[in-house]
């Protein structure tokens, strides 16, 4: 036993990450990121061993210039990387279409569980969020996509305060029933707290199971990591990270990036939990991306360096 997760049968002991940086991330830098760039740290995150990673967004590239580039990227990464799953962000039916046209095999929606965020985020109300996305989901299930659901400001809204975790669970549980397979919940602005996040993931798996639920978390109060302990204690082995710790939301006043994903690479290793991916090799990764961006990013292991965490 580690810090309170018992490792027991493997499937307990494999823990996947959804990495998000080159779309959750890229999005929110200030300059544009060239595509050979991006096809660059792309290569770099497989190379570590992530074979789940959100690629881009067929988002209007008037709103998110970082992504206009989504049909050129996706038509040089995805031959070049059979049997990884790259994912794409879509807003709407045109977002689909593109998506289908790029030959993406998997589309991720979202929506807030904030009122006002997701009017501030994408202008809509959550009722008329749904309406649209019965024109993406059913859609993209025909056309044998995967769909995952994102719940922005699950913990709490920049402009609300706290939320209620009966709505989370209520606009989860809507997402499933439209045929997501998989609901990622947003701690959009890094608010939470180990006990909230038990109470919430509590509430959750009270009405679906663990591999239908992963956690989306931004690190901006230093609770990210504690958070993932107290998930992966209730038995939820999937989340969300992002390379350096690059990420946050325009529409989210301060919120930082998502956890690193070499802090939880590091952190995962250390409990004895098997991720898949090499520690070393995202550390080269969460390195290019810094290059890559020309800033120095947040995560905590790539300036840190590697640490044997068990004695031999």
């Amino acid at each position: 036993m580690a810090l309170g997760v018992t490792v027991g049968a493997a499937s307990d002991d494999f823990v996947r990450i959804y990495e998000v940086g080159l779309r959750d991330g890229l999005q929110n830098e200030r300059g544009v990121i060239a595509t050979d760039d991006k096809l660059a740290l792309l290569d770099a995150l497989i190379a570590a061993g992530l074979a789940r990673l959100e690629l881009t967004s067929f988002v209007s590239p008037k709103w998110v210039p970082q992504l206009a580039d989504a049909e050129a990227l996706a038509a040089r990464a995805l031959p070049a990387h059979p049997g990884i799953t790259l994912s794409a962000l879509v807003p709407n039916d045109r977002g689909l279409e593109r998506a289908l046209a790029a030959g993406i095999g998997e589309i991720a929606v979202f929506l807030s569980a904030s009122e006002t965020h997701n009017q501030k985020n994408i202008n809509k109300s959550i009722d008329r969020t749904f309406e649209v996305f019965r024109d993406i989901v059913p859609p993209a299930l025909a056309a044998g996509v995967r769909v995952r659901g994102y719940v922005s400001t699950a913990w709490g809204c920049p402009y609300e305060g706290p939320i209620a975790p009966a709505r989370v669970v209520a606009i989860a549980e809507r997402l499933v029933e439209l045929g997501c397979y998989q609901i990622s919940l947003g701690d959009t602005i890094g608010v939470g707290t180990p006990n909230q996040t038990r109470d919430l993931v509590r509430r959750m798996l009270a009405v679906m199971p663990p591999e239908k639920l992963a956690l989306h978390l931004h690190d901006t109060r230093g609770t990210a990591l504690a958070n993932i302990v107290a998930a992966l204690d209730l038995g939820i082995r999937e989340f969300d990270a992002s390379v350096g710790g690059m990420g946050g939301c325009p529409y989210a006043p301060g919120a930082a990036g998502n956890v690193a994903t070499e802090d939880l690479v590091y952190m995962l290793d250390g409990m004895g939990l098997t991720t898949g991916v090499g520690l070393e090799r995202i550390i080269e990764a969460a390195n290019l991306a810094e290059r890559i961006v020309g800033r120095a990013l947040p995560g905590k292991v790539h300036c840190a360096g590697a640490f044997r965490t068990r004695a031999s």
